[in-house]
């Protein structure tokens, strides 16, 4: 097989099915972005049709980019958002509602915790298995894809490990599956991330185990050295700063980097697109002008997770008068998400000296010039917006035996621009940051 294979990465999003095409270089060759709906069907709930969304999709996706390439096209895999879950038939088709990350489904009934951190994947099949006892499957995102492109449904190591201790490093808990109305053997296969699996129904490509989105795009990202910040701009704003040496934060997440010996500290947030999207068609595209004129958000329209870890937390619109418009609104929306990011690199105590932004909010030229203004660092953008896709294309390559090891991707990475902060806006940014902070503690003494 020819080293200038092309392989696909397909990514499984919270508002659509993105896909590219990339070469030995990690050029993208081709894309396509396949939308579904995203279903809010009460406040604390959120929720795909898993059939349009994780099954319909990736094939459409696969098939669109397939039809763009010729014989040179080798290899793809599959990444997603976790957690997920529905319930299937024999058949692979979804039985129940996609069930997403931060759903209240995912919540424990029993006990004080109901953070974010306790056990959603748990929850989730409880949810799922009550819904429809006796399924052929409870499967995530990812095993619905898979099995829908090559009738095979697994998922990655990557992916397993994220749902402890509903998997356990070995494999499904019996005990954990049992207590949830089930067996294990509902569950999907696991294989490890970056190998080849099984072949696309009708076709000599080969199907790779992919892995979880975040790490998909970390690995094509080049945010390697200690001070760099990795902040993923997608529907979850997802923030992770390097470090050279282990470092624990109360609040935050600290987790092995990609590059050996190296940690990444930090999060995800719900004061990403979700919430950006939805001030736009609110208040519309205005585009602020005047540093001074604009309020202050508490962005958590459906709770937080890192660093609050409080589900039932609620927005806030601050220090609203006549004078604030649309635009002044729109504005403090993407200052909001800035402040939240800065204020994880603060928690970190790692000394930033850039931002590498990832992911389709990349495209939005007000969210990265509120991101640079916010935390006062420049922002690399990143010079392809799919990173997840691109990551997973990455995975796919050494499943084939093209690349031998994850931290290579690292030549994939590219930057399209640089975003300074505007100096005009940093006073009146400065004064909104101590705002936003004293928010989060009022309404958390409202508790």
């Amino acid at each position: 097989m020819s080293a200038k294979a092309v392989t696909i990465g397909i990514d499984i999003g919270t508002t659509a099915v993105k896909a590219v095409a990339a070469d030995e270089d990690g050029q993208v060759t081709a894309r396509v972005r396949i939308p579904h709906q995203l279903r809010v069907p009460a406040p604390d709930q959120l929720e795909h049709d898993a059939d349009e969304a994780w099954r319909r999709g990736p094939v459409k996706a696969l098939s669109t980019l397939t039809d763009t390439r010729r014989p040179e096209l080798a290899a793809a895999a599959v990444t997603a958002m976790v957690p997920s879950m529905t319930a299937v038939d024999d058949g692979g088709r979804p039985l129940t509602p996609g069930l997403l990350y931060g759903d209240a489904r995912g919540r424990s009934g029993a006990g004080p915790d109901r953070s974010f951190l306790s056990g959603e994947a748990v929850e989730f099949l409880r949810w799922t298995a009550g819904e429809v006892r006796g399924a052929h499957g409870y499967w995530p995102a990812m095993a619905v894809a898979n099995d829908a492109l090559a009738r095979d449904a697994f998922i990655d190591s990557t992916t397993a490990s994220t749902a402890y201790p509903l998997f356990d490093g070995g494999g499904w808990s019996d005990a954990v599956c049992a207590d949830c109305g089930t067996e294990s053997r509902t569950m999907p296969r696991v294989e490890t991330t970056g190998t080849a699996v099984s072949r696309v129904a009708g076709t000599d490509v080969v199907l790779a185990a992919g892995a979880v989105d975040a790490v998909c795009e970390q690995i094509v990202a080049g945010a390697d050295q200690e001070g760099d910040v990795l902040v993923m701009c997608g529907t979850t704003l997802i923030v992770w700063a390097t470090l050279d040496a282990f470092r624990e934060v109360p609040g935050l997440w600290t987790l092995p980097h990609p590059v050996p010996g190296k940690c990444q500290i930090g999060g995800p947030s719900n004061a990403g697109g979700l919430f950006l999207g939805w001030v736009d068609r609110l208040v519309g595209q205005g585009v602020e002008t005047d540093p001074a004129r604009v309020p202050v958000w508490s962005p958590y329209l459906r709770g937080e997770r890192v660093p609050l870890h409080d589900p039932d937390r609620r927005g806030v619109l601050d220090g609203l008068n006549l004078t604030h418009d649309g635009a002044s609104v729109r504005r403090a929306a993407y200052e909001a998400s800035g402040f939240v990011v800065r204020q994880l690199i603060e928690m970190s105590g790692v000394g930033p000296l850039r931002i590498v932004a990832t992911g389709g909010g990349t495209r939005v030229e007000p969210w990265l010039q509120a991101l640079a203004d916010a935390t006062r660092l420049p922002v690399s953008v990143a010079g392809v917006a799919e990173g997840a896709a691109l990551g997973a294309a990455f995975l796919a390559r050494m499943a084939i035996g093209h690349e031998s090891s994850v931290t290579d991707a690292a030549r994939w990475a590219s930057v399209e621009r640089v975003v300074e902060p505007d100096e005009t806006w940093t006073s009146a940014v400065e004064d909104r940051y101590g705002r936003f902070l004293e928010l989060a503690k009022e309404v958390r003494a409202e508790h």
